[in-house]
């Protein structure tokens, strides 16, 4: 048994990389209204009215069910989608959209697996450049550089 201060101890010291592995699961039925942030993974079967997000600097994986939902933007480095977006994807590292993913909104990716069935109502914005280089070239121009692949209905 650990006394009080053993356990203050125990938890203060806590490495935030520990949590990299672990998986967080919000099952059918489920519906949060609200941004979600997390770190590792994230499996979502219900629906999130909100934002989710991860850092785009560790390894964190959202996956979405064919049943899952999200009404809101998507900003994490691994994506593999399923269900239904209605917002912007944003994946810093790869996306990937399954054979019943529907996506309304624009997506941004690095690496691309497309499903035959999946369906994007956007545009498609393939970034080459690491988060941090596009950032400080966004300010300078509109945001779509010379190096990306814009798709969007063939007004490219």
């Amino acid at each position: 048994m650990w006394n009080s201060n053993q356990r203050k101890h125990a938890n203060t010291t806590t490495n935030h990389d520990s949590h990299a592995n672990d998986t967080s699961l919000i099952a059918s039925g489920t519906r949060i209204k609200g941004d979600v942030h997390f770190s590792g993974a994230l499996h979502l079967d219900g629906v999130i009215e909100g934002s989710v997000s991860a850092d785009p600097d560790n390894n964190a994986v959202f996956t979405l069910s064919e049943h899952g939902r999200v009404t809101g933007e998507v900003h994490v480095p691994h994506a593999v989608i399923n269900g239904i977006v209605k917002g912007n994807i944003h994946a810093v590292e790869r996306l990937e959209l399954a054979a019943q993913a529907c996506v309304e909104g624009d997506v941004h990716y690095r690496v691309l697996e497309m499903a035959a069935g999946a369906q994007i109502n956007g545009r498609m914005v393939h970034q080459k450049e690491s988060p941090r280089q596009i950032t400080h070239q966004a300010e300078e121009g509109d945001g779509i550089f010379d190096d990306d692949v814009v798709m969007d209905g063939g007004k490219a």
